[in-house]
């Protein structure tokens, strides 16, 4: 399975029966299926969505979203309750405009469940970290 590095962009490919054993970069020896969320920008966000085989759950959020700041937390906590099964990321809407945009994103907070590149389930509105836990599984 190929895993992308959030620190470094390598992409790593790891036997799937080493999922569980917290697999490093081979390059920079950053955790590639971490239990906290990863930032993404407009500059990792497609290698990143793109090349990762695992899930990837995005938070589409920005600093100045009341639901958003409140998410966080949540969000936070379903990292740790989904790792090493889905990888959770976050991309600021305001500081990534420009991978936000094909998405459409008309609500914030939005999590959008990724899978091989492709957009696969769609969420709106600030959810606790059970329901993030039920939508992405």
């Amino acid at each position: 399975m190929n895993l992308v590095c959030s620190q470094c962009l390598a992409v790593n490919r790891v036997p799937p029966a080493r999922l569980n054993d917290g697999p490093v970069c081979g390059k920079c020896k950053h955790a590639l299926l971490p239990a906290v969320p990863v930032d993404l920008s407009d500059d990792s966000f497609a290698k990143f969505i793109g090349r990762t085989e695992a899930p990837v759950l995005v938070d589409f959020w920005a600093p100045w979203c009341g639901p958003c700041r409140m998410m966080a937390p949540a969000f936070a906590e379903a990292a740790a309750k989904l790792s090493p099964q889905v990888i959770l990321a976050k991309l600021d809407t305001e500081a990534s405009p420009a991978a936000a945009a094909p998405f459409n994103i008309t609500g914030i907070p939005t999590m959008i469940l990724f899978q091989g590149g492709k957009e696969i389930a769609r969420q709106s509105g600030a959810l606790s970290a059970d329901k993030i836990v039920q939508f992405a599984s």
